[in-house]
């Protein structure tokens, strides 16, 4: 039986060829989204190994974080940007659980996010993710469960206004924007816990910051935050 699922496969892969999500390439897999090449060239930051990194200091004064990490670095014309690019703007939504995958195997190597509770997708507001029809944020998220195997609390924190595009604005103008955006709806899953809040690219922090305070409000709550990538543009 398994011969011939091998050779349907194959024979599928002639008229349906796999491609790299991030070059181009032809894959010889179907089951893979990234060639040898470009999974080697991925731009790990390895901040979740380290206190102090860049990402934490971006909430130092402002936020009582617990951890906080990114995956890769953010570039112009990247691997990641072309892998984002494919989640956000065509749907690919086998990306962003394939992502979420590779955050979780890197937390499995280190014993910083050990005692994590509950992972929270950042919200992305109502309408803006009915018509794009997902959050890449949750689909993060369910690859990262499949590797730390912690719930997934989407419901507890929503975003309750839309907000305009933060590119283009300095870190002063996106806080402002992001400002009173959200509101917890089930505090008394939160109380005692300790959360990791999840979205895709962090520049300034501003989005996370504003979910983050609101969620800091719950008594006894820890907070930590991990993204998918760190960039230091602010034209993200």
């Amino acid at each position: 039986m398994k011969p011939a699922f091998e050779i349907l496969k194959a024979f599928s892969h002639l008229f349906f060829p796999q491609i790299c999500y991030a070059c181009g390439s032809s894959l010889l897999g179907t089951d893979q989204l990234l060639c040898l090449r470009c999974l080697h060239e991925l731009p790990y930051t390895r901040f979740e190994k380290y206190h102090h990194n860049p990402v934490e200091r971006i909430f130092w004064g402002r936020l009582a974080i617990h951890e906080a990490a990114s995956l890769f670095y953010f570039t112009k014309d990247s691997i990641v940007e072309r892998l984002l690019h494919q989640l956000k703007y065509k749907g690919r939504r086998e990306v962003g659980t394939y992502c979420g995958r590779l955050m979780g195997a890197a937390l499995q190597k280190v014993e910083r996010f050990k005692d994590i509770d509950g992972i929270i997708p950042l919200p992305l507001f109502r309408r803006k993710e009915r018509e794009r029809g997902f959050n890449q944020a949750k689909l993060l998220c369910d690859g990262l469960k499949e590797m730390i195997n912690k719930p997934i609390m989407d419901d507890v924190i929503l975003r309750i206004e839309a907000t305009e595009t933060q590119t283009h604005k300095n870190r002063i103008e996106r806080w402002q924007n992001m400002e009173h955006r959200f509101e917890v709806e089930h505090p008394e899953l939160l109380k005692g816990k300790h959360i990791l809040l999840v979205d895709d690219v962090i520049t300034t922090g501003a989005t996370l910051e504003s979910c983050a305070q609101e969620l800091l409000r719950v008594e006894n709550t820890r907070l930590s935050i991990l993204t998918l990538a760190y960039s230091s543009s602010r034209n993200v």
